[in-house]
């Protein structure tokens, strides 16, 4: 992998520090050619610390290390991603990120549809919300309407009806969100399961 250290006028090249498994972007540091070579040597992230004008491994104080999974160079041969497996807090401020944010996995929509579910399940009003008036008859019934709706599902697996088999698919994927939650669990436990089998 080729990097143009000679870009910038100080030598150094951005590096973007992604977690392996999350994608969260958990920090930014900058690299010189002596960083980069120990980085790879060691296989613990090291910056060039501009502020120490020095070589710095993160978590050379705090012992919050950044193992090193993966890197790329990006088009312009100018700027790293780093792909790691982080030991502890990122940020000297204690959080998962720089940017204050939590260090999860995020599936998109699905992820606020979880979290609608969960208010709707805390809110308990099963006057106006479908889910808490389900959640409330208990395990058996959510249960089953997860039963009926991957029947459903099947059923219309068999014919032609794009939009109605698609509507099935997204009915039976938000009652299987609904009965994860009805038993404690989230996709993220789902999804550590799956990761386990790989």
């Amino acid at each position: 992998m080729k990097i143009n250290f000679d870009k910038y006028a100080d030598g150094l090249v951005p590096a973007i520090i992604q977690d392996a498994e999350t994608q969260q972007v958990l920090m930014l540091g900058f690299m010189n050619p002596d960083a980069w070579q120990k980085t790879q040597q060691t296989g613990t992230v090291t910056f060039y610390s501009r502020s120490k004008e020095r070589l710095w491994t993160k978590g050379e104080e705090s012992g919050n290390f950044l193992e090193l999974i993966s890197a790329e160079v990006d088009c312009d041969q100018d700027s790293l991603l780093l792909k790691v497996r982080p030991h502890g807090p990122v940020c000297h401020q204690g959080t998962d990120t720089c940017w204050g944010e939590v260090n999860e996995s995020h599936y998109g929509f699905l992820s606020q549809l979880e979290d609608v579910i969960a208010m709707r399940l805390e809110e308990g009003d099963t006057e106006n919300s479908y889910v808490a008036r389900l959640f409330s008859k208990g395990i058996n019934k959510v249960a089953q309407k997860v039963g009926e709706e991957a029947v459903e599902l099947v059923i219309e697996a068999k014919d032609d009806d794009q939009e109605a088999f698609l509507n099935e698919g997204a009915d039976l994927m938000f009652h299987y969100l609904l009965l994860l939650q009805t038993k404690g669990y989230r996709l993220e436990d789902i999804v550590q399961t799956l990761r386990s089998r790989h």
